[in-house]
């Protein structure tokens, strides 16, 4: 970068765009753990002070962080199929985590909902309505998909590890437990537990979930029947 350039640079104004622009740049870098406002200052050559003018706090930086991420998610595609717009916008919001691995974990710490999440979620809905979902319908499936709308679910025990042979104990104890893991396709990366294939994991459920409220809207479901139905 030549002298002019570096003038330049230092020329920018700041704004509340450039400090979350460089907050998300700096968590991907060193993870969100390390992230704090005067790491982000030095990172913007700025004293710190000079952000409290654009967020208040820390908390304030991380809502702003995770709107900037969810901005980051495709638009929903046009089409009367329903359940391809949902399951295309969901499998784009994985992929924008799978960028940000740290986000995730910012948005479930969230007290509420974000600007940018509820526009999000809003929109999801839309599209659950505009296929055809009841209002009652679409209240459910929202509580139903959870954090799978937003591209990310949380897993019963974090089984990550090194794959290989089930450990001989655990099948003496656990034999279907071992006997599932024995199945596991392999992924070394995988968070769902050693050996499995996240993406497929993911997709797996999304589409059970999807072709199940499908049929509930064929069906006319409502929970007002269900209850009634439901077993004491």
């Amino acid at each position: 970068m030549t002298r002019q350039e570096a003038t330049h640079t230092q020329r920018i104004p700041l704004n509340r765009d450039r400090v979350l622009r460089a907050a998300v740049a700096l968590a991907d870098t060193t993870g969100i753990d390390a992230l704090s406002m005067r790491r982000l200052a030095q990172e913007l050559d700025v004293v710190p002070m000079a952000l409290y003018k654009h967020v208040a706090n820390k908390e304030e930086l991380l809502d702003g962080m995770a709107d900037a991420v969810v901005g980051e998610i495709d638009p929903p595609a046009s089409g009367p199929d329903w359940q391809r717009v949902v399951r295309g916008r969901i499998l784009s919001a994985r992929r924008v985590l799978l960028r940000h691995p740290w986000a995730a974990r910012v948005i479930e710490s969230r007290t509420a909902p974000t600007p940018a999440v509820l526009a999000y979620l809003d929109s999801m809905a839309g599209s659950l309505r505009d296929g055809g979902l009841s209002a009652d319908l679409t209240h459910h499936v929202m509580h139903a998909m959870g954090s799978r709308l937003l591209g990310f679910s949380q897993e019963l025990f974090d089984t990550s590890g090194p794959s290989g042979p089930p450990d001989p104990g655990l099948a003496a104890h656990y034999p279907h437990i071992a006997e599932l893991a024995a199945t596991a396709a392999h992924d070394e990366g995988s968070t769902v537990g050693g050996g499995c294939d996240d993406q497929f994991e993911f997709e797996f459920a999304l589409d059970l979930l999807l072709d199940g409220f499908e049929g509930l809207r064929r069906q006319g479901w409502t929970s007002a029947r269900a209850k009634a139905n439901r077993r004491p």
